[in-house]
């Protein structure tokens, strides 16, 4: 093990090269555990299935405070450090999973995050304002969390719901879920 640099690249995220059609039929790659597989999405045609032909960048996990992003250049998906990281430290990005349909609670049930980052969004779906085929870092905050809060009463009172919405999912898993543990994310990446 050795200590990374800020902007090394660490690994290609390597596949079997398919087209949407062919994602959709071989979904779920488990039945049991339909949101997780191993896709990562690089164009309106393609995608790279890891599950088929992939290394060890296929078990990076998620988290809404990287020290990692995908970096794609010409169909191909690179690894690459946000910050130096220590040897020993786990590698993480944010997944920033695209879904064009509106955020209803129930599909951000489907994708819950559970990163315990500080500024975890408490899903794994891109926000809003990320636009699909627009290059963005995959650790930028949503606008309204790099907006500056002034007042600590409308602060507080906005974070309450988001609270209230984490321990909401939480009742709504362990009701899918018999064994009480969460559900895992899928693993398919915005472009």
């Amino acid at each position: 093990m050795q200590d990374l640099t800020e902007g090394e690249t660490l690994i290609e995220y390597i596949g079997e090269i398919i087209n949407w059609k062919e994602a959709l039929r071989r979904h779920p790659h488990d039945p049991k555990d339909a949101n997780h597989t191993f896709y990562f999405h690089i164009d309106k045609d393609h995608v790279i299935d890891a599950k088929y032909g992939g290394n060890s960048s296929r078990w990076i996990n998620h988290s809404c405070k990287p020290n990692c992003e995908a970096d794609e250049q010409d169909g191909r998906v690179f690894i690459k450090a946000l910050r130096n990281i220590a040897a020993g430290q786990e590698l993480f990005y944010d997944y920033g999973l695209i879904i064009d349909a509106p955020y209803t609670r129930k599909l951000l049930a489907e994708y819950p995050c559970w990163c315990g980052a500080k500024q975890c969004r408490g899903t794994l779906l891109a926000p809003k304002d990320d636009k699909p085929g627009k290059k963005v870092r995959k650790s930028k905050k949503s606008k309204a969390a790099n907006k500056p809060v002034k007042d600590k009463k409308k602060a507080d009172k906005a974070v309450k719901p988001k609270k209230e919405f984490k321990e909401e999912l939480k009742k709504v898993l362990k009701k899918s879920d018999k064994t009480g543990k969460p559900v895992k994310p899928a693993k398919s990446k915005k472009a």
